[in-house]
């Protein structure tokens, strides 16, 4: 495996479009990075231009120190996964993680051992004699993945590979990569708009939007310690409350306040800093997740989160103390946090 080095990567389009704009990063020999955003933020872009399968307008790529940005991907020693599965469907499961490493002309034995260690890894070692159309969505990834593994490449590149999954599939698979990661001690970069495969699959992430990284960091510093207000609404589910300015008494000058629906406490209305009416019930299961708009500011929905068992209901006043400890607070002219929590 090797560490992988971008420097100052930047992608213009000829029409003048910056899809990727003075991206710098490092990620260490064995981590599992994801590159997050919405649609259009760029990440698919930074992966093709590690693979190669881009040319970038500036900058470079370094692959274990060594600058590779003017080699051909057949030179660059990556595996890369897409969400499509792309396998051979008149071939077995066998024939296709066998493919790529006959074409390398790897000697039998070497090419017997990988495909056994690698679909030992993957728990697909049932399906060998198996075809695609016999088997499952998971499965197929699983397969995919596996044709990876086999080349033990210098890195993989993964770009929305569970996207075609079924929820509870997506989630399972999303564990098993997990897994694989540790296994292999691999070096991977991931790419997802989905924050949540972000947040639990992560050594690090690397949130983007138009082009450029917003905030990189372990997951959980990311979540607790947004950046600015877009990293604060696109991380974490439900999105962050964000109050402008002259929303609360206490709320200094100039500054937007984040609050996480978690932290906003439903108390009673002689005990409230606010109080609202529920217009939207939403159950999550174990929780409910209630939109309420504000009777002092009825421009203003807040999202807060209850336990499922909570005596309330659509169109009932209810009163809210906001977790002053759990609260952000952002420029309101720049976005940018000015303190953490």
């Amino acid at each position: 495996m090797a560490a992988v080095t971008l420097e100052r990567l930047r992608k213009t389009h000829p029409n003048g479009y910056v899809a990727v704009a003075d991206v710098s990063l490092d990620i260490s020999d064995g981590e599992l990075l994801v590159l997050v955003g919405p649609s259009g933020s760029g990440k698919s872009t930074v992966l093709r231009l590690i693979a190669g399968l881009d040319a970038p307008t500036a900058g470079r790529v370094k692959l274990g120190g060594h600058d590779v940005t003017g080699l051909p991907p057949q030179d660059r020693d990556l595996a890369m996964v897409f969400q499509s599965y792309a396998l051979y469907p008149h071939k077995t499961v066998r024939e296709n993680l066998v493919f790529g490493l006959r074409v390398r002309r790897l000697p039998a034995a070497v090419i017997a051992e990988r495909v056994q260690r690698a679909a030992a890894a993957l728990g697909i070692e049932a399906l060998l004699d198996r075809r695609p159309a016999q088997l499952s969505g998971g499965e197929r990834q699983r397969v995919a993945l596996g044709r990876a593994v086999v080349r033990e490449p210098r890195a993989f590149l993964l770009d929305e590979p569970l996207s075609n999954l079924d929820p509870r599939l997506r989630a399972s698979t999303r564990a098993e990569l997990a897994l694989l990661h540790r296994r292999l001690n691999a070096t991977m970069i991931y790419v997802t708009h989905d924050q949540e495969e972000a947040l639990t699959l992560g050594n690090r992430i690397a949130v983007m939007r138009r082009g450029a990284i917003e905030q990189i960091g372990a997951p959980m510093d990311v979540y607790h310690q947004p950046a600015n207000t877009f990293v604060a609404e696109f991380i974490g589910t439900p999105a962050m409350n964000l109050l402008p300015p002259g929303t609360l008494a206490w709320q200094p000058e100039g500054s937007i306040a984040g609050i996480r629906p978690h932290d906003v406490e439903v108390v009673p209305l002689d005990d409230a800093d606010d109080t609202a009416r529920v217009e939207v019930l939403e159950p999550l299961g174990s929780t409910l997740l209630l939109h309420a708009r504000l009777n002092r500011r009825p421009d203003l929905l807040v999202r807060v989160v209850v336990s499922s068992d909570a005596r309330t209901g659509v169109d009932a006043t209810i009163g809210l103390r906001l977790r002053r400890d759990r609260l952000h607070l952002f420029d309101a002219a720049t976005g940018r946090a000015v303190r953490a929590r």
